[in-house]
């Protein structure tokens, strides 16, 4: 694929990007001006990276020619820079392949995560509070905010549910991978034999979406308040904070305590249903075109599982990319990226190869 003209339009379109948001009217809708920042930012990326492309192309011609020379020694080092400089060519030229795939709508929302233990009992539940300290420790790597909107704590100090709001840049786009089954084999503190059990917890990662994705009608939901329960402050556990919130037409129930504040409570309880229902939608559009498209990443086929933690032999293993790491103690700090980026690739690849450039 001839690179060159689809940087050039890139460029043009950087600087008509760059002209409407230094014009005066560019903030009087704060969606466009929003809109707008965040193609800027990712234009500017894809500038620099197709610059940097060019310039090594530019190089690698420049070394092939030296090669004919009949300069032996000019040839010896012309071999050399050849060497470096094509597997820089081959990661700019996929880095800029990728970059023309129009971005999804939601990879630049904030997103809400929810785990809750599955099969396993209280060791399912302290495998949920292990993938919380992961993830929080990924978001803190990462600079991106994390708070916790509710959760359901186990008698031994896991999770039965917890459920955080993650607030920062491209965070759906690389934590949507995140959605579905995860197994973990290991012996649990309450084992007395050293039997190695098997425990899943399943994870859900939706957008966080906004009030004209959704539309809820007053009279759609039921809304109740109740006095917090659990570990907490005073001021937590001590006044009708908590609030509930019933969607009747789909009998979907959420709850949110962990602010002071009633209000904020609600208007947390509510993003977080809107984002259970924009989940839903998006699992029915996916649906109508699963024949065309089998990525199903978080729209709903959670029952699959997607990865195993397996702590005696310190591994972890992606099953949809059939990828082993053997370094377990520190994917679980947080280092999510070494299976994050292959998991983006192959999603990009399968985008690349169904848009027509």
């Amino acid at each position: 694929m001839d690179l060159k003209p689809h940087i050039e339009k890139i460029r043009q379109r950087f600087a008509e990007v760059e002209s409407l948001l230094s014009a005066p009217e560019a903030f009087a809708q704060p969606q466009r001006a929003q809109e707008l920042g965040r193609e800027y930012a990712r234009l500017k990326e894809l500038v620099a990276t197709g610059s940097a492309y060019l310039r090594v192309v530019d190089e690698l011609a420049g070394n092939r020619e030296l090669l004919q020379s009949g300069d032996a020694e000019m040839a010896a080092l012309a071999r050399e820079e050849i060497v470096r400089l094509e597997p820089e060519e081959q990661k700019l030229g996929q880095q800029m392949r990728f970059g023309l795939v129009p971005p999804e709508p939601s990879d630049s929302r904030n997103t809400i995560i929810e785990i809750r233990a599955g099969a396993g009992g209280s060791e399912s539940a302290l495998f949920a509070a292990d993938l919380y300290r992961m993830y929080s420790r990924y978001c803190e790597a990462r600079g991106w905010k994390a708070e916790t909107l509710d959760s359901n704590p186990s008698d031994l100090g896991g999770f039965k549910e917890i459920i955080f709001q993650v607030s920062g840049t491209d965070v759906f786009k690389r934590l949507k991978y995140e959605s579905g089954v995860h197994r973990v084999q290991r012996v649990p503190a309450t084992e007395a034999q050293g039997r190695i059990h098997t425990s899943t917890c399943t994870v859900a990662v939706m957008p966080e979406a906004e009030e004209v994705d959704v539309e809820i009608k007053p009279d759609e939901i039921e809304v109740n308040v109740c006095r917090a329960s659990g570990k907490g402050g005073q001021g937590v556990n001590t006044t009708d904070s908590a609030v509930q919130i019933i969607h009747k037409p789909t009998g979907m129930i959420v709850r949110c305590a962990d602010q002071r504040s009633q209000q904020k409570n609600k208007l947390q309880a509510m993003t977080v249903l809107r984002s259970r229902l924009l989940d839903i939608k998006v699992a029915e559009e996916n649906a109508k075109y699963a024949a065309f498209r089998k990525d199903q990443v978080g729209t709903g086929e959670r029952s699959e599982k997607i990865r195993t933690y397996n702590f005696p032999q310190n591994r972890v293993t992606d099953h949809r990319i059939e990828l082993t790491l053997y370094n377990l103690s520190v994917f679980i700090e947080g280092y999510l990226d070494q299976l994050i980026d292959p998991l983006m690739t192959q999603h990009m690849e399968r985008r690349l190869a169904m848009v027509a450039i």
